[in-house]
């Protein structure tokens, strides 16, 4: 790539807080990666370019140029360059390669390649704004589909299909739509089975005194949809100073002179600007050289980032309510994409369980987040922008979810591990789902075809994100969180992730799912083996009925008799030795001394070979620091089985995925390369 003028650099050292020791290797610069080896160690340490949030050229050392990249999954790391020139274009060329200018430029539009072939159309199907509607019951009487914006001409940051009440005009829509910010009227986002509703939309471009009429009979139209209720919510996220700030700039918030039958709460969450500067505070937490507790726990406070996620939280809790207690609710912010998203999503997820499986989590993202238009592009720096319009909006999304995880581990049916990869995925730009805007930035790039989907992916690797202790049939319709500060923790697994530490600890999620598909694997076995050992048992006693029908005219005396398979003692094998040829019992002893044919023993012969199928044994992953390939495990590296040989694998080398003979259930399963090619090998010997 033109960008590359030094694509390898040897002697560099790699820093690591927690080691007196620093690693040393090389360093390679590629086109999508820049790659540490260290070939004493055995280590590799991958920094993907578009995960690269900010660069820093520390003051020389006697020992080189030390480099500091800070990435957006939270690795921190710096390399010690031994020259200064090096140093400067690598520097260089990772400032142009981690955030292109050009959105044509990302990494989605060069990736082409997938370990496991997935389809580029695998994941963009996922989901349908009208079919996520239709589940929820509308259109119906008090809501129906507009198709005003069919072009986007009446909010462009909107989707093109908007759900309003059967009863607005187009006039009132229109009128409304210009009263409010970026013109994001109040639409439906979400509607509860007792009719309440979650609408959403902008501030209103209120200034100190300025009015709209099709506005305010938009609001009351939202009400009547709900029979059950005679007065609304109005939602204002925002702290009450900064919505009377933004008064002076012509905007502002509703006058409830002129609106009737609604009630309007502030809820106090702050600004993408404050939620920034919080976050890097705790980035600078957790990079403290030489941490105490008090600097640690001190260091977390000044930040107020908990603080963030309670409110957040707070405020996702008082809509939740409100719509259980069948009151509907109009949410907004300054311009509804920022903290808008958050809350109703959030509420959402409280109140429906459907949200809390894995397919409607990711429904939920694409309803509130992608086509309801939050900036991801912007909100993640994916191109170059203004470094003001950066916040960790979404990061807030999953660290509010996972809070609530931790609260109810049994109504969940995602993991920790699906909520991480998809924060960094949002950020890796290595697939389309998230690039852009809004929808119509996405029509209009052509996403959908010319990139793969990050849904794709994840569906191919669904077992890695299933909680194993979920139960759907225990899964409350409403979660009611405790939220007292005490039980508002800090994600060590997001922000402190790649710290392995002096005393690494296997994740307990990695065991639990371990363990679950072991015991899955087995119990598929031992139905197999029942099958078998039934076929096995019908023929015996096929044969059985043949051996009477031949020795009908024998009677053997019951005192001789052990079993039904006709074993006798001494004496009576004696008596066969000296028995004529002819006799009826000789003709029986004959006939159980001849060999089994392959017919006869096909179904023993199915079962002795199935038993060597299916590894029953599996290693433990404590204590494994390595694949065979020699690629190193840390701390959120997933290690996995081989389904027949038991050995621990990295995701390189079990890529593979086979129907596995010795399970009754016919569903391929994860299997070394070595494993692969034999049970191949054995299927065409068979063919």
């Amino acid at each position: 790539m033109e960008y590359i003028k030094t694509p390898k650099v040897e002697n560099v050292r790699m820093l690591d807080r927690y080691s007196k020791i620093p690693s040393q290797g090389t360093l390679y610069l590629t086109a999508t990666h820049l790659i540490f080896v260290d070939p004493d160690a055995k280590k590799e340490t991958w920094i993907l370019h578009m995960h690269i949030a900010s660069l820093e050229k520390l003051p020389l050392t006697t020992t080189g140029s030390p480099l500091l990249i800070r990435c957006k999954t939270f690795l921190s790391v710096t390399f010690v360059i031994p020259k200064e020139r090096d140093c400067h274009d690598i520097y260089i060329t990772l400032q142009q390669l981690s955030q292109p200018s050009n959105v044509e430029d990302l990494y989605c539009f060069q990736y082409s390649s997938s370990v496991e072939d997935i389809p580029k159309t695998s994941g963009w199907n996922f989901f349908e704004l009208k079919s996520e509607f239709k589940r929820m019951g509308v259109p119906n009487d008090h809501w129906c589909l507009t198709m005003l914006n069919k072009d986007y001409e009446l909010c462009d940051t909107y989707p093109k299909f908007l759900y309003v009440p059967s009863t607005a005009s187009t006039t009132v829509l229109m009128g409304s739509s210009r009263f409010r910010s970026k013109g994001r009227l109040p639409v439906l986002s979400y509607l509860h089975h007792n009719k309440a509703s979650i609408s959403r939309c902008s501030q209103p471009l209120s200034g100190f005194s300025a009015r709209c009429l099709e506005d305010e009979q938009m609001l009351n139209h939202v009400l009547k949809t709900n029979p059950n209720s005679n007065f609304m919510y109005v939602v204002d996220t925002r702290p009450k100073i900064n919505a009377m700030a933004n008064r002076a700039a012509g905007k502002g918030y509703e006058n409830e002179a002129f609106y009737e039958n609604i009630k309007f709460h502030f809820l106090g969450v702050e600004n993408i600007h404050v939620m920034r500067n919080s976050l890097t505070k705790i980035i600078e937490t957790c990079e403290q050289k030489n941490p105490t507790m008090n600097s640690f726990l001190s260091g977390l406070e000044s930040s107020g980032w908990l603080k963030h996620i309670k409110s957040i939280l707070d405020t996702s809790w008082f809509i939740a309510q409100a719509l259980e207690d069948g009151i509907n609710v109009v949410v907004h912010c300054s311009d509804g994409w920022d903290r808008t998203a958050q809350v109703c999503s959030l509420a959402s997820l409280l109140l429906d369980p459907y949200y809390r499986t894995v397919n409607g989590f990711q429904a939920l993202i694409e309803k509130d987040w992608l086509a309801f238009g939050h900036k991801f592009s912007e909100r993640c720096a994916h191109i170059q922008s203004d470094s003001k319009e950066v916040s960790p909006v979404f990061t807030q999304l999953l660290d509010a979810t996972w809070q609530l995880t931790q609260q109810f581990p049994l109504t969940f049916q995602f993991n920790e591990r699906f909520l991480l990869t998809i924060h960094d995925h949002v950020m890796s730009c290595q697939y389309g789902t998230f690039i852009g805007n809004c929808e119509k930035d996405r029509l209009d790039l052509r996403l959908a075809e010319r990139t793969f989907s990050l849904w794709g992916y994840m569906s191919y690797h669904l077992s890695e994100y299933i909680n194993p202790v979920y139960i759907a049939e225990e899964s409350p319709g409403i979660l009611v969180p405790n939220l007292c500060p005490q039980n508002i923790r800090f994600w060590r697994g997001m922000y402190c992730r790649f710290e392995s530490g002096v005393h690494p600890r296997e994740p307990l999620g990695d065991l639990l799912l371990a363990t679950c598909d072991h015991s899955n694997s087995l119990e598929d076995h031992i139905k197999y083996l029942t099958k078998k050992i039934t076929s096995v048992k019908s023929l015996l006693l096929n044969a059985k009925e043949k051996k009477k029908t031949k020795s009908k005219d024998f009677k053997p005396d019951d005192s001789n008799l052990l079993d039904n398979k006709y074993l006798y003692d001494k004496n009576t094998l004696c008596q066969l030795e000296s028995a004529d040829d002819n006799h009826p019992l000789r003709a029986d002893s004959k006939e159980k001394d001849k060999p089994v044919t392959v017919e006869d023993s096909k179904g023993v012969q199915e079962i002795i070979g199935s038993l060597e199928s299916v590894a029953l044994d599996w290693k433990t992953l404590r204590n494994i620091s390595e694949c065979g390939c020699s690629t190193p495990f840390d701390h959120f590296s997933r290690k996995y089985h081989c389904r027949k040989c038991g050995d621990v694998f990295c995701i390189r080398c079990i890529d593979k995925r086979v129907i596995l003979p010795g399970h009754l259930t016919q569903k391929t399963a994860p299997v070394c390369r070595p494993c692969f090619d034999k049970i191949q090998g054995n299927s065409e010997a068979v063919e």
